[in-house]
């Protein structure tokens, strides 16, 4: 498979996975000015996942991969279980920290696994911000911790 098309699938997995977790824990935020905060994370998940779309079609006919069933069920049910007790900015937070830090090793994973071989420029650059926007995210998150 294109490096680049495999690339581009893990950091769209890696987006979806992002903005399904901020779906699953919003309805569980009563602090606006939170939610305010999550509403922009979730935009610059969104923001990557378009990106990898426009960029996709100069490499697959296909559809860039997101997260599957099962993933999304056990992040679902993993929330679920996570926040029956305790709904604070705190706990949520913790949880999309863990989440995001995740996100973060595989990103960087992906940098240092393809540093010799010939990815696209901007295939690269939507990877180098994708880690950049994840890390900002912590930054963020950990004010609410």
């Amino acid at each position: 498979m294109d490096n680049n098309v495999n690339v581009l699938d893990e950091i769209n997995k890696g987006a979806t996975m992002g903005m399904d977790a901020i779906k699953f824990v919003y309805d569980k935020v009563g602090d606006q000015t939170f939610k305010k905060v999550l509403d922009g994370e979730y935009r610059k998940y969104q923001a990557i996942s378009d990106r990898i779309a426009v960029e996709y079609d100069n490499y697959s006919i296909k559809e860039p991969h997101s997260t599957n069933a099962m993933n999304k069920a056990m992040t679902w049910y993993g929330i679920q279980m996570k926040t029956m007790t305790d709904q604070s900015n705190e706990k949520i937070s913790e949880l999309l920290v863990q989440g995001t830090n995740m996100g973060i090793i595989e990103g960087v994973r992906l940098q240092n696994q393809n540093r010799e071989n010939n990815l696209a420029q901007n295939v690269k650059q939507i990877l180098d911000d994708f880690v950049a926007m994840q890390e900002d995210s912590v930054e963020t998150l950990k004010k609410y911790l």
